[in-house]
């Protein structure tokens, strides 16, 4: 099984992604959609919480109800993303310690956790003059 995106930039540094039946902008600027480092930020957090809500069940805390997740990006001095903070809030009554075994469960399954991996690096191919 694999996935795959196509993304397109006619001009400048903004993008277009075809994701299935989904179109989606993102411009490395900012300017006119969510930047680059956003749409990472939005994935990984979206990723986290089907992660939270299944480490629920496995870890007895039961159904979270609404969840929330601010998530902050640090970033270094040359603009790369430095760090990653999730401020998490549920709606179920948790205590801390079921909580932590929650949020580590979470990460075990989160694939976008999984996937910021520093050895996974993407195989590439150039083609000039394809258009």
């Amino acid at each position: 099984m694999s996935k795959q995106v196509t993304t397109v930039s006619e001009e400048g540094f903004s993008a277009t992604n075809e994701i299935g039946e989904f179109e989606t902008t993102i411009d490395a600027e900012g300017e006119d959609a969510p930047d680059t480092l956003e749409s990472l930020l939005a994935a990984y957090a979206s990723c986290y919480v089907p992660a939270l809500r299944v480490g629920g069940q496995q870890r007895d805390a039961g159904d979270l109800g609404r969840i929330e997740i601010e998530s902050t990006g640090e970033l270094n001095d040359d603009d790369k993303l430095e760090s990653v903070y999730f401020d998490i809030r549920v709606e179920a009554d948790v205590d801390d310690d079921t909580g932590q075994e929650v949020i580590d469960r979470a990460f075990e399954l989160c694939k976008v956790h999984d996937a910021l991996k520093s050895e996974l690096h993407a195989d590439t191919d150039f083609e000039g003059g394809a258009f």
